[in-house]
Parts: C-alpha cells; structure tokens; sequence
C-alpha cells in the first residue's frame, strides 16, 4: 500500500490578496465589538481571528468563515463576493 501525503499548493498572489480583503471585510463588520467578543461567538481562538483579520490567514477553513458570518450577523455569500472580487474562477 503507497502512502500518499497531499500537498497543498502555496497559494497564488491573487489568493493572498483575497484572504487580506476578506480579513479586512471582517474586521469592517465587527466594528465596535470586541475581537473575544467575535471569536467566543464563532467558536474559535481570538488569535484565530486576529491572523484572518491581518490577512496572516488568508486562506481560513470553510466552517470558520461560515461561523463567523453568523457571529455578525452577514451572509457568507457576502463574504464570498469580497474574497472572489479578484480572484480567477
């Protein structure tokens, strides 16, 4: 039996760009509320949340962005259109 690792291709210019956007939506809707405040709401760690909203994490799991969507109150499909602005198909 061959044990095949899969390799994550690193992510293109245009994919960072996306995840900065995104953080930068993110930490736009936040607005007042506080960074804890957010993460204990979705269920993930501050510093999670910290990374995605520098752009440090431009490339986050689904179920976290999906989560935090719902913690503020926006539509993933929101989100979406802010991370694909420019990204190719």
């Amino acid at each position: 039996m061959v044990d095949r690792m899969m390799v994550r291709k690193p992510l293109t210019d245009e994919q960072i760009e996306a995840g900065r956007r995104l953080g930068g939506e993110l930490r736009r809707t936040r607005g007042e509320r506080s960074l804890d405040d957010v993460a204990r709401a979705a269920a993930i760690s501050p510093e999670t949340l910290r990374k995605i909203e520098a752009g440090r994490l431009p490339s986050p799991a689904f179920g976290t962005v999906v989560a935090l969507a719902a913690a503020l109150g926006i539509s993933v499909d929101a989100l979406a259109q802010e991370y694909s602005r420019s990204v190719p198909a």
